[in-house]
């Protein structure tokens, strides 16, 4: 076990990885609230739901479709707070530009442009805002959209992280597309797009200074190319979701609970890298609800589903596209796994995050 898991001279404590499961009477915010679990949903639902209260944001999708003047346009805002900065395959600023694209591909949007605000500490060196920068000016090249407008404000020392960045933006929704969580049905086909849970534990591994005896990478990357060649077999699609905060098993749960319909997994079927596997078990982390940043899960009817997971497969960013589970009318609401002995367990989803500030 030694020559899979090493660290630095400090000695760390694996309790300290993990966010804490509060009351769900807790009266104050906690680090669970951003997590992607119950929590998260319940601040949406008790809070910002009640206040915004109108169609549109009821749909809680990762972008909302607006009809302005006849034209279908996908809008999605989202802020990255990841510690630390720079991991192994990526930087925030990555995130920032690859995880709004991929929230507008979600809907089956082609991205086009982008805005950027960054909230600077005081005293941060102006050499990291730079690269930074330029992290984001080449993922934003790399994703083909255009960064059109921005902000940036300084915050004292001590009062942030060195540096926030807040991206929103814009893409357009192709006729005949209608991507949502609702549109999930019985005998759907559940597909990801790749192997799952690298993003999380590369970001933990610098993190922690932790070593797998092998460098694990995070699978950041932008996914509206990919989105096109699915939608180029089929625009009948039901549903894409990019499994970042609380990783497939989060997502998964959303996506039941708004269809009311039920998933049922392949647990010799999902795609967990081997590292990642042997990381997570020595963590006691469930590789399933760790975040991904460059992948995709889609519910395809059933007729479609295997003329699409080819297109996946021919695309560089859907190369290991697997087939992990149907859509079922029992259990509703529910997401089930069948276990290689041929049993069953419950995936709910988590109350908080394992691995929180990963995006």
């Amino acid at each position: 076990m030694a020559d899979l898991f090493t660290t630095g001279a400090a000695p760390v404590d694996p309790a300290n990885w993990t966010c804490p499961a509060p009351l769900r009477d807790q009266p104050v915010v906690v680090m669970g609230h951003g997590g992607g679990g119950a929590l998260s949903a319940e601040l949406m639902e008790q809070v910002f739901a009640p206040a915004y209260g109108n169609p549109t944001l009821a749909a809680l999708t990762d972008s909302a479709v607006l009809d302005l003047g006849g034209v279908r346009v996908a809008f999605s805002t989202d802020s990255y707070v990841v510690r630390p900065l720079f991991f192994p395959g990526g930087s925030v600023g990555d995130l920032a530009v690859n995880g709004t694209v991929n929230d507008l591909a979600m809907s089956g949007a082609r991205p086009t442009h982008l805005a950027t605000a960054f909230v600077l500490e005081e005293g941060v060196a102006l050499d990291v805002v730079a690269r930074i920068a330029r992290a984001v000016g080449a993922a934003a090249e790399a994703a083909g959209v255009t960064v059109a407008t921005g902000d940036t404000k300084v915050v004292e020392s001590g009062h942030g992280d060195g540096v926030y960045v807040t991206t929103a933006g814009v893409g357009l929704v192709p006729a005949g597309v209608d991507i949502r969580p609702q549109r999930a049905r019985p005998g759907d086909a559940v597909i990801v797009s790749g192997p799952i849970g690298l993003h999380g534990v590369a970001v933990m591994s610098v993190r922690e200074g932790l070593e797998f005896g092998v460098e694990i990478t995070s699978d950041t990357a932008p996914l509206a190319d990919l989105v096109a060649a699915m939608l180029a077999v089929t625009p009948d699609i039901h549903v894409l979701r990019d499994p970042t905060r609380g990783g497939l098993g989060a997502s998964l749960n959303e996506i039941a609970r708004a269809s009311g319909t039920g998933v049922r997994l392949h647990e010799r079927a999902l795609p967990v890298p081997e590292e990642v596997a042997n990381a997570c078990g020595f963590l006691g982390l469930d590789p399933l609800y760790v975040a991904n940043e460059g992948r995709l899960v889609a519910f395809v009817p059933p007729e479609h589903a295997e003329a699409v997971l080819a297109a996946m497969r021919a695309h560089p960013r859907g190369a290991g596209a697997t087939l992990i589970g149907e859509c079922v009318a029992d259990h509703p609401g529910m997401v089930v796994v069948a276990t290689g002995l041929g049993g069953t367990r419950v995936l709910d989803l988590p109350l908080g995050e394992q691995l929180p500030r990963i995006c």
